[in-house]
């Protein structure tokens, strides 16, 4: 019985491997995490993508309206189309910017809708 030896990169970059695939598993299995929140669509625009939810959650997110809806493009690996009324599981993301010296708001929501 002889031994085996790798190259250090060669057992690094495995080891390495072996944690994004442990954070990988745990983010799939763990989908209740903090950030993730779920609310009922209030109306869904399947040719803009366009998405609005309502819900107790919502007035805490970025980018609600004053009347407590959200609303914003989803971005869902979903095979599910929205309707309203349905529950919907997701987190959203708000960004601002500056376009032609004009400032500019827009929300991504990705999500899935609950079973």
């Amino acid at each position: 019985m002889g031994n085996v030896t790798l190259p250090t990169p060669v057992f690094l970059a495995g080891g390495a491997l072996c944690v994004v695939a442990g954070i990988l598993v745990g983010s799939v299995l763990n989908h209740d995490s903090a950030g993730r929140s779920t609310a009922q669509v209030v109306s869904f625009d399947q040719s803009t993508s366009r998405l609005c939810l309502k819900g107790d959650v919502i007035k805490d997110k970025d980018g609600a309206d004053a009347t407590g809806k959200l609303c914003g493009t989803l971005r869902s690996p979903s095979s599910r189309t929205p309707s309203k009324g349905d529950d919907f599981s997701f987190y959203s993301i708000r960004s601002t910017g500056e376009l032609n010296g004009k400032s500019q708001s827009q929300v991504v929501i990705i999500g899935d809708v609950v079973d």
